[in-house]
């Protein structure tokens, strides 16, 4: 399976270069890398955990970039970061012997109720606000349930978080955005580790697609940082829509196949 033709890895490369891009400012690369995977052969289970590989480069090159500019302080979140691989790591171990097909039916109405959050609530810009849960009980509560999610589905997690960090924790959404990324990376490694166990990553894809993660992260973080809400804001909405979109076009989604369709 690592075997696959050249023109294969090129779009590959290319595919996680757009998802870093695009999950560097309001997540949801996983719509991209995932199907990506998927058409060029590579089986579910393989493909979820060298996505976690490829998401790592993304994820961490975002954080980096954020990090140098002040927008997060690594060190004050390592508890944070800590428990959404926690959370992670739980559910990559499910993954592994249950199938998603309840989170397949509740995703796409989750992420319709995230876009239209975000589209009609007119003070969500990038000036924090005051907190409505304690750090202390954020990391233990939402934190580590959202790393749980991502390590058994996975897409969709960036928009939880910046909804997370906007609605409950105060955040502006630039720093919003520069904390998801951090714990993002978390819940990537913490998923990461149960699929190397489980030995369902495909290393050759993932390092080359990890590649192109980390060069399309830096270019969309420093886009995103450069622009703040203004087009932060309108891309998690698209990305949120489209996704859910996405989800429900797959013929083989539960929702579809109850009905039909």
């Amino acid at each position: 399976m690592q075997d696959l033709a050249l023109h294969l890895f090129a779009l590959l490369f290319l595919a996680a270069f757009l998802a870093g891009f695009i999950d560097s400012i309001a997540g949801g690369g996983g719509m991209i890398s995932i199907p990506a995977m998927l058409l060029a052969g590579i089986p579910p289970l393989e493909t979820l955990g060298t996505n976690k590989l490829q998401s790592l480069f993304g994820s961490g090159s975002a954080t980096i970039a954020y990090a140098r500019s002040g927008h997060v302080d690594l060190r004050g979140q390592m508890p944070m970061a800590a428990t959404s691989a926690l959370g992670a790591a739980l559910g990559a171990v499910l993954a592994t012997f249950v199938p998603g097909d309840v989170l397949k039916v509740l995703l796409p109405f989750l992420l319709m109720a995230i876009a239209l959050y975000f589209a009609f609530k007119p003070n969500v810009g990038d000036v924090d606000r005051s907190q409505r849960m304690t750090s202390f009980v954020f990391s233990l509560t939402l934190v580590p349930l959202i790393g749980f999610y991502d390590g058994v589905f996975g897409p969709g997690t960036g928009s939880f978080f910046m909804l997370a960090f906007i609605a409950l924790a105060g955040f502006g959404v630039l720093k919003a955005t520069a904390h998801t990324k951090f714990l993002n990376f978390g819940s990537n490694l913490g998923a990461f580790v149960v699929f190397v166990f489980y030995g369902v990553v495909l290393w050759k894809v993932g390092l080359i697609m990890g590649a192109g993660q980390f060069a399309g992260a830096q270019v969309g973080s420093r886009f995103a940082m450069k622009n703040g809400a203004r087009i932060i804001k309108p891309l998690l909405v698209i990305t949120s829509i489209a996704l859910a979109i996405r989800l429900l076009a797959d013929p083989a989604h539960p929702i579809r196949l109850w009905l039909g369709l």
